[in-house]
């Protein structure tokens, strides 16, 4: 990060109100401090922001650029060079590709940020997962921007979304923004005791997009093989698995679709319900809530002697 960015996190943190915290206070008082911060949270993702794209002359633009890329990409490979036939699979991919890239962007960005600050960790009182929880809030904002291209995408090719299914949309947010914190924040501590987690979480990050249903569908590669051997639950202990799922089920707005290889029809996700996708959202959502509860009691454990670590 650069000497601006290291003013500006100063600036604001020197700014802040600073409050004597306990070596370990209670879970309860660690989400007390978090919102008692929470706008020095919002100050810090500004912040990121803000540095990221200084002197850019197109700023946010660019975090739509590099998705687009990608997403050119993927396209390229599967509609024309490796045909899936899958009708309008660029909103299928793009559905599932701003999921990932949030998730994805959060825990990269996390991983280091406490080593990064290691000065502002040493000299002022805060709680320290804000630092990765900033970043995740950063992530939030070029998540929605990339949200409004996919709505661009849906319009220009006429493609209707599963408009019953869209109040599902809070509930898998809520889910994926939990998760993403939780494995940021938890990263951000252990990191700072074993700085070579920074580089394997990044091939772990690597491995888990290919074992998530983002660039193919699970009903036409993986379902079949796993059903025969009566494993299929086994894919879904990836959480990412169902978030990517309910958000390519609402914008791709159909299960199955008419293939333009060979006009037969494809099943292209789960032939779930309206109901199976609340059941299966609301039980990953307390599962999630409950690991970042989790994540906050051990980050409390780690970070006590992240002083003499750093």
């Amino acid at each position: 990060m650069s000497d601006a960015a290291s003013e500006i996190r100063a600036r604001d943190l020197a700014d802040a109100p600073v409050r004597t915290v306990s070596a370990r206070p209670s879970l309860r008082g660690r989400l007390s401090n978090l919102w008692q911060r929470r706008e020095l949270l919002g100050q810090l993702i500004v912040s990121d922001i803000r540095v990221k794209y200084k002197g850019s002359a197109l700023g946010l633009f660019w975090s739509m650029l590099a998705p687009a890329m990608n997403l050119a990409i993927y396209f390229l490979v599967f509609s024309v060079f490796l045909k899936n036939g899958i009708p309008n699979f660029v909103i299928y991919l793009f559905s599932g590709l701003i999921v990932w890239n949030m998730f994805f962007n959060a825990v990269i960005g996390s991983t280091t940020v406490v080593i990064a600050r290691a000065g502002l960790v040493k000299k002022v009182s805060f709680p320290r997962e804000i630092l990765a929880l900033s970043t995740v809030g950063a992530t939030v904002v070029y998540f929605f921007v990339q949200l409004a291209v996919l709505a661009v995408f849906l319009v220009l090719l006429g493609h209707q979304p599963a408009w019953s299914y869209l109040p599902l949309l809070p509930v898998a947010f809520v889910t994926l923004y939990l998760l993403s914190a939780g494995v940021s924040v938890l990263m951000s501590g252990i990191t700072v005791y074993m700085r070579d987690m920074a580089h394997l979480i990044e091939v772990l990050l690597q491995l888990t997009f290919w074992l998530t249903p983002v660039v193919y569908s699970y009903e036409n590669t993986i379902s079949p093989a796993l059903a025969r051997h009566g494993v299929s639950w086994l894919y879904f202990v990836n959480p990412m698995t169902p978030i990517v799922m309910t958000f390519q089920r609402i914008f791709y707005g159909a299960t199955n679709a008419i293939s333009t290889n060979t006009g037969q029809v494809l099943h292209v996700l789960p032939q779930w319900s309206l109901t199976h996708f609340w059941v299966v959202n609301l039980i990953l959502l307390g599962i999630v809530g409950a690991f970042y509860l989790l994540v906050e009691y051990l980050f409390g454990r780690l970070e006590v002697n992240f002083e003499s670590e750093l």
